[in-house]
């Protein structure tokens, strides 16, 4: 029976995840990074405590209501008080509440704690698009680009509407990624579901989370703070790939950086 339970509360909340959302979706996402994992893990547990919670209180209403129908009980009991049931009703929810905290704590000890990153990203909210920016390498070179969505009238075959963009975050597979946000003008939000991460972009200060992704591919998420006219047009897609697609990407992308510091110094000199 308590198998039968698990698999109707998992097929109920999992029945629509994917890696990428999808139309009537009731559920979560995929998880694909530990942040989202430990998610999973404690609303899979919360689900089961509420519905536990929501049975007992629907056969005690139940059997309040069969046991001291009027038909039974012609003439009301006037106690106003019961130490027993007084003590159970707080103990009881006390006891919950301990069990719902422990496993939150871990969530919030995961999400703080960043492990010796592999690598550093600046994301930077605009009305309405991202600017993401890669550290410096040995050399002083970064690489700084501009993420616009994609028009409709503009998709191509199998991109998707209101989530693809012209240049997407492109991070290595596996590789532990330390997140820097902040904002230009007003307040964003920078948030993958996939991944876990809703964090608040404010202008003047700089919020950091991370992530660490295994499987490659394109993952979406949105800006998930109401920020303007056009907040529902500035999302986000991240492009996870093997470490050497990673490193021929990075190089590609630092050339014609460099070509361009390049031609600013000459001008400055002339």
């Amino acid at each position: 029976m308590l198998k039968l339970l698990g698999l109707f509360l998992s097929a109920l909340t999992f029945s629509f995840a994917s890696g990428i959302p999808k139309p009537w979706q009731i559920g979560f996402q995929e998880a694909r990074s530990p942040l989202m994992g430990v998610i999973n893990d404690v609303h899979n547990l919360l689900l089961y405590i509420i519905f536990a919670i929501a049975l007992v209180v629907m056969l005690l209403m139940g059997y309040t209501i069969y046991k001291f129908r009027a038909s039974k009980n012609p003439i009301p009991a006037t106690f106003t008080h019961h130490t027993a049931l007084e003590i159970t009703w707080t103990v009881i929810p006390v006891l919950i509440l301990v069990v719902i905290l422990i496993p939150s704590m871990k969530i919030l000890y995961v999400f703080d704690k960043i492990e010796n990153p592999d690598m550093t990203i600046k994301v930077i909210g605009h009305q309405w698009y991202w600017t993401y920016e890669y550290p410096h390498d040995e050399e002083a070179k970064t690489i700084t680009f501009d993420s616009y969505m994609i028009p409709t009238k503009d998709l191509k075959p199998g991109q998707l509407r209101l989530l693809d963009v012209d240049k997407p975050l492109v991070i290595p597979q596996g590789k532990t990624v330390r997140v820097l946000v902040t904002s230009q003008d007003v307040i964003h939000s920078f948030a993958v579901p996939s991944f876990g991460i809703k964090i608040d972009s404010i202008p003047g200060r700089t919020n950091e989370t991370w992530m660490r992704v295994d499987k490659p591919g394109m993952y979406y998420g949105q800006c998930s703070e109401l920020c303007g006219k056009d907040h529902g047009f500035m999302p986000i897609a991240v492009k996870v790939v093997p470490q050497n697609e990673y490193d021929a990407w990075h190089a590609s992308q630092i050339e014609p950086a460099s070509k361009s510091m390049t031609a600013k110094k000459e001008n400055i000199n002339e």
